[in-house]
């Protein structure tokens, strides 16, 4: 990893464990578009717990889903069953754990992963006062799950997987996990196809969930090169200029090879 996806990475983390001190000290998490350098908008129809129904949020601790941070909500689409195994990708103070949790039932498990110490500690004080006994969370970088091939059967995230600076290694590392006919669902910021890196940037910075995002393309073109069919790309509204959130579903083929070599 270069110098600067480094510094990069230590800025994400910084920032969202900021958030989860802020959530702990009886305030609210923000994510959202921000031009570079400056203070921080929130809008929370377009990024936060606002997203979801009042019902699911009335079923979680305040803390849950004053931590939500994401674009929109995964676990509604992504076809939770009973006795499913199902991993969420950044799962910051655990809001999609624990929806996750309620829908896969006794016989199943929800893992979040999380490579903040403060997000982790916040998330398992939440799962505590829920009563969850179903979840598990794990530290470690989503372009590195610390889970064997072939454990879970479906894997979420909500506005993470733009934050990363090596989108084909965490493709990869989705697509090694997930059992063969394993589902992707996923909500996250998508770009126009028209829109430069450079013009992304323009509309916000990297923590902010704008500038690191992928084109529709590009996002199609790296779950494939990864291995995964059927992949969708639905944008739902818009964060920014020529900028969406979007959700993104794709399939492990049930048969084939177990991973995709990255490139």
């Amino acid at each position: 990893m270069s110098e600067h996806s480094t510094d990069l990475r230590e800025v994400v983390r910084r920032r969202y464990a900021a958030a989860a001190v802020q959530v702990t000290e009886g305030g609210t998490g923000c994510c959202g578009p921000q031009p570079a350098g400056t203070d921080d908008t929130f809008d929370d129809d377009i990024f936060g717990s606002a997203l979801y129904t009042a019902d699911e949020r009335g079923t979680l601790p305040a803390e849950a889903v004053a931590a939500s941070l994401g674009c929109g909500n995964p676990t509604a689409v992504a076809e939770l069953r009973e006795g499913d195994r199902v991993l969420d990708l950044g799962s910051g103070g655990g809001i999609d754990v624990l929806l996750s949790a309620r829908r896969v039932g006794p016989t199943g498990r929800a893992y979040g992963l999380d490579m903040t110490d403060e997000m982790l500690q916040l998330a398992l004080a939440n799962a505590e006062k829920a009563g969850a006994t179903n979840v598990e969370f794990l530290k470690g970088a989503i372009e590195a799950i610390p889970l064997p091939a072939d454990t879970v059967d479906v894997v979420i995230s909500n506005c993470v997987i733009n934050l990363s600076v090596d989108k084909p290694a965490v493709f990869a590392e989705t697509f090694r996990v997930l059992k063969p006919g394993g589902r992707l669902g996923v909500s996250d910021v998508v770009a126009d196809d028209s829109l430069t890196s450079g013009q992304r940037a323009e509309r916000g910075d990297y923590v902010g969930c704008i500038a690191g995002a992928l084109s529709f393309t590009e996002y199609r073109e790296g779950l494939e090169a990864a291995g995964f069919t059927d992949v969708g790309i639905t944008p739902t509204h818009p964060v920014a200029d020529g900028m969406h959130s979007a959700l993104v579903r794709a399939t492990k083929p049930p048969t084939g090879p177990d991973r995709a070599p990255l490139a």
